[in-house]
C-alpha cells in the first residue's frame, strides 16, 4: 500500500470511525475517540454526534490481531448512552493484551465511566468530570418487581466491571452512584480529575503526552519480554 493510498484511508476512517494509526519509532498506535452518546440498537438523531457500536467493535478486534498496530490509545468526550453497547465496547478494550491507555477528555459521564478504566492504564485531565449515578432506562418501563430487579442485576454489572478494573472501593462507589444531595433534581454525583484519582477510579491526572508515554513504555516492556521469552 503505497503512502497516497495510507493517507487516503486514514482520513476515512477518522471521518467515519473517530480513528487513526500513528507511526513511530516507538511504536505504532491506534488512536479511537468515543464521543457524544454511545449508540447501541437504537438509532440516534442525526444530529447528535454519536460512537456506534457497531464500528467500535470490529476496530478492536483489528487492533488486537494487527501486526502493524502496537498499542491502542482510547480519547473519551462522552455523555454516556446505550448500557450494553457501552459494557461490550468496555470489556472488548479489558480483554486486550495490546498496550493501551485511555484519556478523560471533557467528559466521560455514566456508561463511559467503565469504559475510561476499561485499558491498562487511564488517564483524566485536570479539568474533566465522570458522573456516576444510578441505571437509567428511556421509553416504557413496566412497573413490575422483575423490572426493578433488572435495574439491580445491570447496576451490579457495571459496578463490578467498574471495581475489578480500578482500584476504587466498591462502597465508595455505591455511595457516589446513590448519592441525593449533589445533582439537582438527580440522583448519583459528579468528580473531577483529582478527585477521580483520589478516589482511585482513574489512574493518573495527565494530557495526551502523558496517556502516549505510558502506551510507548508499555510497549517497550512488552517487546522486552518477548525478547527473554
Amino acid at each position: 500500500m503505497d503512502e497516497e493510498v495510507m493517507r487516503e484511508e486514514q482520513g476515512r476512517n477518522i471521518e467515519e470511525f473517530g480513528a487513526s494509526l500513528v507511526h513511530t519509532e516507538q511504536g505504532n498506535i491506534h488512536t479511537l475517540t468515543i464521543i457524544g452518546h454511545i449508540e447501541g440498537h437504537q438509532v440516534m438523531s442525526p444530529n447528535a454526534k454519536t460512537t456506534k457500536y457497531e464500528h467500535v467493535l470490529p476496530l478492536l478486534a483489528m487492533v488486537e490481531e494487527s501486526d502493524e498496530v502496537d498499542g491502542l490509545l482510547v480519547l473519551l468526550n462522552t455523555v454516556g448512552g446505550d448500557i450494553e453497547a457501552g459494557l461490550g465496547i468496555a470489556e472488548m478494550i479489558a480483554g486486550m493484551t495490546k498496550p493501551s491507555a485511555s484519556l478523560v477528555l471533557g467528559g466521560g459521564h455514566s456508561i463511559g465511566v467503565p469504559l475510561a478504566v476499561a485499558a491498562k492504564a487511564s488517564f483524566i485531565a485536570p479539568s474533566a468530570a465522570m458522573t456516576i449515578h444510578p441505571v437509567r432506562l428511556s421509553g416504557t418501563v413496566i412497573g413490575v418487581s422483575q423490572m426493578f430487579h433488572y435495574f439491580e442485576r445491570t447496576q451490579e454489572r457495571i459496578l463490578q466491571f467498574v471495581t475489578r478494573n480500578s482500584g476504587m472501593k466498591r462502597e465508595d462507589f455505591l455511595r457516589l452512584m446513590l448519592e441525593t444531595g449533589e445533582l439537582t433534581g438527580d440522583v448519583g454525583s459528579v468528580i473531577y480529575g483529582e478527585e477521580a484519582v483520589a478516589l482511585g477510579l482513574i489512574d493518573r491526572v495527565g494530557g495526551l503526552g502523558d496517556a502516549l508515554a505510558c502506551i510507548y513504555q508499555q510497549i517497550k516492556e512488552r517487546k522486552e519480554e518477548k525478547k527473554d521469552g
